[in-house]
């Protein structure tokens, strides 16, 4: 299956995530699973291409908080909108929740998104992740990465969490799943710099999330 990985660049990019490292590393791990994979450092035109996609992969910034930030051009509104139509799989990767804003579709698909002045996340660490059944009822084992843990996004519609973390003494997601139009949508918080991709259990969450989300296809 092809997989396109839309990484973070121009008006994508940002100060604190270098997607340059982190694109990459995922090219490996969906290598791994078995997807072909192609990268696009254009996030915009990457929107233009899914034509014969099976999993769309977003790892890319806010796209509002950059300096010379113009809107998405109406071809990848529309392009977006059309695979999510036929049911491609979708993966959405940490700040992905921050992304692609002036996509009416995308928030609304994976279900959650980064709220200014509200969403926050504590200092970078070593966090223990627990792992929670997949809608099958597969689950995969806990975890440690060295991560960042958002918490107090803004969930959007009924959601599948299949792996949270505890802030402050409460539980948050760290991923979860959920369907959209006819597309299968997986989102990973984790994910802000390669040292997360050193951790096997995560890289196992990525493949299982990669699977689910083209599980039909």
């Amino acid at each position: 299956m092809k997989a396109l990985i839309a990484s973070g660049s121009g008006h994508y990019a940002d100060p604190w995530h270098p997607f340059p490292q982190t694109s990459p590393e995922v090219t490996e791990i969906l290598t791994e699973a078995g997807f072909e994979v192609t990268v696009d450092d254009d996030v915009d035109r990457a929107m233009t291409r899914l034509d014969g996609v099976d999993l769309l992969v977003v790892n890319a910034g806010d796209p509002w908080r950059g300096e010379g930030a113009v809107p998405a051009p109406h071809s990848s509104v529309d392009g977006l909108s059309r695979a999510l139509d036929r049911g491609m799989g979708v993966l959405a990767l940490h700040c992905a929740v921050a992304s692609m804003r002036d996509y009416p579709d995308w928030a609304a698909a994976i279900g959650g998104m980064w709220v200014p002045q509200l969403s926050w996340h504590p200092p970078a660490g070593d966090i223990h992740v627990r792992a929670l059944p997949f809608p099958d009822g597969d689950a995969l084992p806990d975890f440690t990465v060295f991560d960042e843990q958002y918490a107090r996004l803004q969930a959007i519609g009924d959601r599948h969490v299949v792996a949270d973390f505890t802030v402050d003494g409460e539980r948050m997601p760290a991923a979860w799943v959920r369907t959209y139009a006819a597309s299968r949508v997986a989102v990973d918080v984790l994910g802000h710099d390669a040292r997360s991709y050193s951790s096997a259990g995560h890289r196992d969450l990525v493949k299982r999330l990669a699977r689910w989300a083209t599980a039909s296809r």
